[in-house]
């Protein structure tokens, strides 16, 4: 019994399949990398499964992948003897995209040819690939260890559908036949797949083969075995030899980076890469890559990441996380171990102590990729920053032997550049200090207009300080946990005393003591006003150009940090902020002649509240706030 049925394509299988065949990829060949990359890794998967259960090789464990074409009917067909699809996996593999945020992705697709193909790019689409020249695509495959009857055919013209019925086939391993498009005839000749393999697939660790010996191309069938051992033989164009084991200088720059992309299926090439072998105590291989685009899921928790695990060659497993920090989630690679048990399982590696030595000889070596590439080409590693600094921020909280290198690798905005792209360094700032100076000044703020042009910068910009600018969500986060750096503390200049040390004078701090002196009338008078609406007012130390400011007790949290516990539905602690008051900015001056408590208490509510909204950004009760000013302009007026 067949059991043919018709099924609909996710909703997001559509989506995409529209993008293929309307022609969104510009080098459309890399269908067929995409192909058999998958059947590459079906092998891989076999092999392993095998390692327990022999009997899956079901006496063939010469694991390969077969390409051949017939121009005259304008078909392709790529098969494996790999590891299979059931029926139910047919189903789940080919009618959706198992990827959580799948709909969030293709919103943000903008219609846009060239920016949605490295969108797509970046998502990984695999099988589907196939849609770019094929208006047809059937599918015939048998899971290993699965008897003859147990077969699959998946049939669709990428129009909606696709239907799943059950059949015969004697050999295990997935078998695809691509009918090509009429403009897209050209692939069916074999000279050009010959090139497409030996450009794409030459790193391939199991053999991409084609039928020699002046044969007529023919299609990949059941008896194909017995077809070619009469009339030809199956030659591979590959070296089927894993990358990594060859030796750095036999290994191109164009192997290098199509090996990336067969293992991270981003269709754009990486930043740097680093191929390590070590021997002695440990033996392994890394081939580590610093990618140059951040995939679009990379704040989803739900995201796997980490390497491809390999054990003496074999692979083991993808996404194993426990070889590399989360900070780190970017990077991409492979590690070969000999120091493993072959049937390695996520549970025996979280608490291996070869885990353990491979995770900190790889953290250091991709910070030590990093940290040369900033040294290296700053150009680049600004394109890095841009893409995954973010992540790279989380470091110092996750990472404490590594806390100081992971530090000076972040960057910055600062008062010195007065640009709003990160480009200093803590080194940079660190190299610039003044003399006397014993602290490097920062400011976190909603946006980098608000850090540039905050009041609490007044001082520090007429002295000639520089301030580093935060303004992204992390990096108020950051700061609580990178303290100090090279010996310099970091302090905010939001928080309590600004503690300027040696940079003021004698005359600067007997000034200031002065008029401390001279206004402790006026301090006492605000505070009364304001009463327990702030836990302190005092003469400001850091203002010269606005009347008053809103600062952060030492040991309170921070209005950014109080946003971020908000944002994440949680209650922040009660705090109140200190209230540091300009005596010799003309509205202070004047608000301490005035005789009249009513309006004096309306001028000092109307100060607090512009040092609240410059603060903080917005205001618990705008509407009152406008009300008074209002009131106080009318009363100006009349």
């Amino acid at each position: 019994m067949s059991q043919q049925e018709t099924h609909g394509f996710q909703t997001e299988v559509k989506q995409l399949l529209n993008l293929m065949i309307n022609s969104l990829y510009s080098n459309k060949e890399i269908f067929l990398r995409e192909l058999v990359s998958n059947a590459a890794d079906a092998a891989d998967k076999l092999r392993y499964e095998a390692l327990t259960n022999d009997a899956l090789y079901e006496g063939d464990g010469e694991l390969r992948v077969r390409i051949s074409a017939d121009a005259d009917k304008g078909t392709i067909t790529i098969s494996d003897n790999g590891i299979g699809m059931t029926r139910d996996s047919v189903i789940e593999n080919l009618g959706t995209i198992a990827k959580s945020g799948t709909a969030e992705f293709f919103n943000t697709l903008s219609g846009d040819d060239t920016k949605d193909s490295q969108l797509i790019g970046q998502f990984g689409v695999g099988f589907y690939s196939s849609f770019i020249v094929a208006d047809k695509v059937t599918v015939r495959t048998r899971a290993a260890g699965h008897s003859a009857d147990e077969g699959v055919l998946w049939e669709s013209a990428g129009e909606g559908d696709f239907t799943v019925e059950n059949i015969t086939k004697e050999t295990r391993g997935t078998e695809i036949v691509l009918h090509l498009r009429k403009d897209e005839q050209d692939f069916a000749q074999e000279y050009r797949l010959r090139s497409i393999i030996t450009k794409y697939s030459d790193h391939i660790s199991v053999p991409v083969e084609m039928f020699e010996e002046g044969t007529p191309a023919i299609e990949a069938s059941e008896d194909q075995e017995a077809v070619a051992a009469v009339e030809g033989s199956w030659k591979p164009m590959n070296k089927a030899t894993a990358l990594w084991t060859r030796n750095k200088s036999d290994i191109s720059k164009e192997e290098y980076e199509e090996f990336y992309k067969h293992i991270s299926h981003d269709f754009t090439g990486p930043l740097s890469w680093s191929h390590n072998r070590v021997e002695g105590k440990q033996e392994y291989t890394s081939l580590l890559y610093i990618p140059s685009k951040a995939p679009w899921d990379m704040w989803n928790r739900d995201r796997k990441h980490g390497l491809k695990l390999f054990v003496q060659r074999v692979f083991v497993m993808d996404d194993a996380e426990q070889f590399m920090p989360s900070y780190l989630r970017f990077m991409q690679g492979i590690i070969d171990s000999n120091d493993l048990p072959l049937n390695v399982s996520r549970e025996i590696l979280q608490e291996n102590k070869v885990t353990t030595a491979l995770r900190t000889a790889v953290t250091k070596r991709a910070l030590g990729m990093l940290e040369k590439l900033a040294k290296n080409d700053a150009e680049k590693y600004q394109t890095f920053w841009a893409e995954f600094g973010q992540v790279l921020k989380e470091g110092p909280a996750e990472d404490m032997v590594n806390k100081e290198r992971v530090a000076g690798l972040l960057r910055f905005a600062s008062t010195h550049t007065q640009e709003a792209t990160p480009t200093v360094s803590l080194a940079d700032y660190i190299g610039r200090m003044q003399e006397g100076q014993s602290k490097i000044y920062y400011i976190v703020a909603d946006s980098h207009d608000a850090a540039a042009n905050s009041p609490h910068l007044e001082l520090l910009r007429k002295k000639g300080i520089e301030v580093l600018l935060m303004s992204e969500r992390i990096d108020e986060w950051l700061v609580n946990h990178l303290t100090d750096f090279d010996g310099k503390q970091l302090h905010s200049v939001t928080r309590g005393d600004l503690e300027l040390g040696d940079l003021e004078d004698a005359a600067e701090k007997e000034a200031q003591e002065k008029l401390e002196t001279e206004s402790e009338g006026l301090v006492k008078r605000v505070k009364d006003s304001l009463g327990d609406k702030v836990s302190a007012v005092k003469v400001t130390t850091r203002l010269t150009d606005t009347p008053a400011c809103v600062v952060a007790s030492e040991g309170d949290m921070s209005t950014q940090m109080i946003k971020l516990m908000e944002a994440a539905g949680q209650a922040a602690p009660e705090s109140k902020p200190i209230f540091e008051i300009n005596p010799e900015h003309p509205l202070v001056a004047r608000l301490n002649d005035e005789q009249d408590e009513a309006v004096f208490a309306q001028w000092v509510e109307l100060l607090l509240q512009q040092a609240q909204l410059s603060e903080k950004g917005s205001l618990v009760d705008p509407s009152a706030f406008i009300k008074l000013m209002n009131q106080m302009l009318l009363a100006k007026l009349n």
